[in-house]
């Protein structure tokens, strides 16, 4: 559904790659512009397959791939010639760099007026901590996330998936994006977008930001609804596993009390001075089976308690499966490699998987050869380190 839209994304690690793999899963063509000399971290992480991570040749699926040394002036000529024919670039510098760099917002808007810049960064373009490094742990250590996602009389916790750069960077990104691209279709008009991860992450607190700016209660550890304030919680098998509860609502909550022999507990639903009396009776109650024995019972219930499982068990659910959330996409070395999929499901459309992500500048010279350049003049952009295939 984007096939008309060519984005040039400048960006590294998580947040724009994941953005810009996105917008490729719906059609976008993406040319990623990489350094030569500073590998993308992500290129290095474990597990390794072939040249690169799994994780690298997942975020950079269905991307082509041009290796430029932006510290030399023809590289940047390289980038101006480029935008003329894009619609949307995509970075994730620090505030100034690209300015300095001679390829900033205002630079590439004289070149092609319509264009859409789209900066995400950690702190946002404006703003003390707009220099500032940080990682996503930081980000929502400043949007007051951390403060009362955690066990009481315990440290926050690491997130096993980094919220503030994909929830946060990614997913407003591509909403920035494709809004300035409807804006721009209706009044030919180009921008810039800034995008913070934590300005997102901070937006993230939607419940419980509410309730602090309109009604002054500020959330802690385990004193809310759906942070571990009530039996709403997770709770151990007797063989060590854990099953989630989400039995909020009066009818999933008395099935639930009905099925454990705690129809005591009924008129203490809502009450909170209750509720750890509740939480003790449930996590007395889970821990008489295993793990194996409660999924063989509610998977008959329909009570709002499902298992915690590990990521194979989850690639392997039947309700995964049957959404077809693992694709198998091109490689170049080991011909299919199972990828997470798309998850936007469209009536008129389905996401195309043109390759996993491939090696650094693998693509340079057909990028090149399409602006125009001569054999020869690609050759000494090479020799000269400009551009690395």
């Amino acid at each position: 559904m984007l096939s008309d839209i060519k984005i040039l994304d400048l960006s590294t690690l998580l947040p724009g790659p994941y953005a810009s793999m996105m917008l490729a899963d719906l059609g976008a063509k993406i040319l990623r512009v990489e350094s030569p000399t500073r590998v993308d971290l992500v290129r290095e992480m474990s597990p390794q397959v072939g040249a690169s991570s799994a994780a690298h040749q997942y975020l950079n699926r269905s991307k082509e791939s041009i290796a430029l040394d932006l510290k030399q002036p023809e590289a940047i000529e390289i980038i101006k010639t480029l935008i003329k024919e894009y619609d949307v670039v995509l970075e994730q510098f620090r505030p100034g760099v690209m300015d300095r760099l001679g390829i900033g917002y205002e630079a590439l808007k004289a070149v092609n007026p319509k264009i859409i810049y789209c900066a995400i960064t950690g702190y946002g373009q404006t703003g003390p901590y707009k220099n500032r490094a940080g990682h996503d742990l930081n980000y929502l250590a400043i949007a007051g996330i951390s403060s009362y996602s955690k066990r009481k009389e315990q440290s926050p916790i690491p997130q096993g998936i980094q919220i503030a750069d994909v929830a946060g960077g990614s997913l407003h990104g591509v909403i920035g994006i494709l809004t300035a691209l409807h804006h721009r279709q209706r009044t030919g008009e180009g921008q810039m977008i800034d995008i913070s991860m934590t300005d997102c992450a901070f937006a993230l607190n939607a419940m419980s930001g509410a309730g602090t700016l309109a009604g002054g209660e500020i959330p802690t550890a385990e004193s809310q609804l759906l942070n571990g304030g009530t039996f709403y919680d997770y709770y151990q098998t007797s063989d060590g596993r854990y099953l989630s509860v989400g039995s909020l609502e009066p009818k999933f909550f008395t099935g639930l009390c009905q099925l454990l022999d705690l129809e005591h507990l009924l008129p203490l639903a809502s009450k909170s001075s209750a509720q750890q009396q509740i939480k003790d009776s449930f996590t007395h109650a889970f821990k008489q089976k295993t793990y194996q024995q409660w999924q063989a019972i509610f998977i008959k219930l329909d009570l709002c308690v499902e298992p915690v499982l590990n990521l194979k068990e989850a690639s392997e659910h039947p309700q995964i499966v049957a959404r077809e959330l693992i694709v198998d996409v091109p490689h170049p070395k080991t011909g299919m490699q199972k990828q997470l999929a798309c998850p936007i499901k469209f009536s008129a459309y389905q996401a195309e998987y043109q390759q996993a992500g491939g090696e650094l500048g693998v693509d340079g010279k057909q990028v090149l050869s399409e602006l125009g350049l001569s054999n020869s003049r690609i050759t000494a952009l090479e020799k000269n380190g400009v551009v690395t295939f």
